[in-house]
């Protein structure tokens, strides 16, 4: 996600050198290189012509100060000023209504609505404990409504079911009273799609807004439209009293453009980013945080809440009492550390939130693989025995060759195995002597793929 804005925007600061205060002669090329960057990344025009007009006001007699570079300081105020162009502050659901609080979802088809309702669903259900009802609206696209029933049942939340003859209207008015009359907390409307913007759409969903009056609308955006999206999000806006928009697959191939200029151009907050299909991959938007990581200066804030929602916190205890005590770190623990860091969105995940200096291992781990590693060193820990898992010394020849029948792998593929639990093991000891620097130092051998 934006790695070819971050690495842009790191070469301009690389060129402030050995100067005492930022002026318009040293900003002046790098300033250049800054909206070339933008540009590339597909951040709209009015966005790059406000933001260094902005950020060339401010910078312009900047003392550098300390140990500061003057790069350093170009990028204090660039990061001031992206985070402004954002949004400034996170703005979460406003749900203070009586109950049903309405959530209606609009978008083009495809922008991952249905998905997102899911992810909304779950995030709602565990993180505030909300009664949480869905209901598709959408009539139009084939198995629509069959594929939200099966979210909803993902997510954990309850479906109100509709039918592809009847109106997409009535099917609101429906789940609203539905929703009153069995004490839902939140409801969520998601509506049909279509591959442009058209008049009947638009006056579908302005009706299905004025018959169930949602506290919240949300416009669901594919954040790989670039431009396109921020043409559409504007075109949603002036149909319909927007609350807030909502960034999919942010973590695609997309130069990145319209996180940084669709709140401009629409003036509504980015409320969530989406991230992956499966139903944990919902992040609030803080525009602080997403100007750090375009700065490569890395989102440890939000590293911290994957690993608070990720992480059983009395196996943590636990865990951290048996390497305090000295007793050893075993297979058992290796199995349920790689559990824990897939639970937290896996390892590549979580190194893109580390500043750049560590987030650049992310890049050699293989599209897809996480996964099937993850699956394969279980599926190997699963065919030990007790003793073997708590005494991997004892595993010789002849138990290797057994485990590697009994998982359905090649010998290699044990050892190979072994061979990082090892290295995990030395990495353990230092920990537990305080040792952070070669903790991060040692994640990399945690999964194949990153050496």
């Amino acid at each position: 996600m934006l790695d070819n804005l971050t690495q842009r925007l790191a070469r301009v600061m690389k060129t402030l050198r050995g100067e005492a205060r930022l002026t318009e002669a040293n900003i002046s090329d790098a300033l250049r290189e800054v909206r070339l960057a933008l540009l590339e990344a597909d951040v709209a025009l009015p966005a790059v012509k406000e933001l260094i007009a902005a950020v060339r006001e401010k910078a312009i007699g900047e003392e550098v100060i300390g140990s500061l570079s003057p790069g350093q300081a170009l990028i204090g105020v660039v990061h001031r000023e992206l985070t402004r162009i954002m949004g400034e502050a996170h703005s979460g659901l406003n749900l203070a209504t009586q109950p049903p609080a309405i959530v209606l979802m609009a978008g083009l088809q495809g922008s991952g609505k249905t998905t997102t309702v899911g992810k909304l669903a779950r995030m709602l259900r565990e993180t505030q404990k909300k009664k949480v009802l869905v209901v598709s609206c959408d009539i139009y696209r084939p198995a629509a409504i069959e594929q939200l029933k099966t979210v909803a049942g993902q997510a954990g939340a309850d479906f109100f079911p509709s039918a592809a003859h009847e109106k997409p209207v009535d099917i609101a008015r429906q789940a609203v009273d539905w929703a009153r009359r069995h004490y839902h907390d939140v409801l969520l409307v998601d509506t049909a799609g279509r591959l442009a913007i058209d008049a009947a759409m638009m006056k579908e969903i302005a009706d299905i807004h004025a018959a169930i009056k949602p506290i919240e609308t949300l416009f669901v955006v594919d954040a790989m439209l670039g431009q396109d999206a921020v043409n559409t999000a504007k075109a949603f806006n002036e149909a319909l009293p927007l609350t807030g928009i909502v960034l999919t697959k942010l973590d695609g191939d997309a130069r990145g453009g319209a996180a940084l200029s669709v709140r401009h151009i629409t003036g509504r907050p980015i409320k969530f980013a989406g991230i992956g299909e499966k139903l944990n991959g919902l992040e609030a938007f803080h525009p602080e945080r997403m100007a750090s990581r375009i700065l490569g200066m890395g989102d440890v804030l939000s590293l911290i809440e994957d690993a608070r929602k990720g992480i059983d916190e009395q196996k943590a205890v636990d865990f951290a009492k048996k390497l305090k005590a000295g007793k050893g770190f075993d297979l058992n623990d290796f199995k349920d550390q790689i559990g824990q860091v897939r639970k937290m969105g896996g390892l590549a995940s979580m190194i893109e939130k580390l500043p750049a200096q560590f987030s650049q291992a992310a890049g050699q781990l293989p599209a897809g693989s996480e996964d099937k590693a993850v699956a394969r060193i279980e599926g190997i820990i699963n065919s030990m025995t007790p003793t073997e898992r708590s005494k991997p010394e004892l595993i010789k020849a002849a138990r290797k060759r057994r485990i590697a029948l009994g998982a359905g792998v090649q010998v290699q593929e044990v050892n190979r195995l072994l061979r990082q639990f090892e290295q995990t093991q030395q990495m353990m000891k230092q920990f537990s002597r305080g040792g952070m620097a070669q903790l991060l130092r040692g994640m990399k051998n945690m999964l194949p793929g990153l050496r």
